[in-house]
């Protein structure tokens, strides 16, 4: 973690660094951008914390008629108009770093009113997420980690933490085996996020994680 806090704070921008953290469902993310977020404040950079779950698309969108499962998931969850408009573009070159973190709420699936912030030109955005190193979002990051997880470790993850929220064990595993797994190997194979990358990080074990490539 240290290390990877060492690399994000390398990146000299006259502005504030978007760094992009990457990788499938359950696979340890907001906890690494947690962490590193931590790591950053104690060195004395402002953290902006933000995620994708703040830019989903209405259910009518997620869900819609017309594509499988998979295929919904990848091309239609998020509304990354709104994440560009919102949040990228005000943090990003010649911005005026007045910022929305969020602009969807999809548990109750409607539309979010968090009020405008002014970011420091040293800050750093860690925006965790699934699906960020897609082509209409690489030219916003100024940094880019993709975690690498094992669906088989995934799964195993979503079924101890989402079982509560999802009325039991087998519904975890069938939206993972149906709808979230088979997205996420859409987005291995379109986008290569493992390649695109500037860091991938081995993240299962959330206890060491191990830097693979930088």
């Amino acid at each position: 973690m240290a290390e990877l806090a060492d690399c994000i704070g390398q990146v000299k921008r006259p502005h504030p660094v978007r760094v992009a953290v990457d990788g499938p469902d359950a696979g340890g993310k907001t906890t690494l951008a947690e962490e590193l977020a931590a790591l950053l404040k104690a060195r004395g950079r402002p953290v902006i914390r933000a995620s994708i779950d703040g830019f989903h698309n209405p259910a009518r969108v997620r869900h819609g008629p017309g594509s499988t499962p998979p295929e919904s998931y990848f091309h239609h969850s998020f509304n990354y108009r709104a994440l560009i408009k919102s949040l990228l573009i005000p943090l990003g070159p010649g911005g005026s770093r007045r910022y929305r973190s969020a602009v969807f709420d999809y548990r109750t699936d409607a539309e979010v009113r968090i009020p405008i912030r002014v970011a420091e030109v040293n800050a750093v955005l860690l925006f965790d997420g699934v699906f960020l190193l897609r082509p209409e979002l690489l030219a916003h990051w100024d940094f880019t980690i993709f975690v690498r997880v094992a669906f088989e470790t995934t799964l195993a993850r979503a079924v101890k933490r989402d079982a509560a929220l999802f009325g039991g064990a087998e519904e975890v595993r069938r939206r993972y085996e149906q709808r979230y797994i088979p997205g996420q190997q859409l987005y291995l194979a379109a986008c290569a996020p493992a390649v695109r990358a500037q860091v991938v990080v081995d993240n299962n074990d959330p206890a060491k994680p191990e830097i693979l490539r930088r």
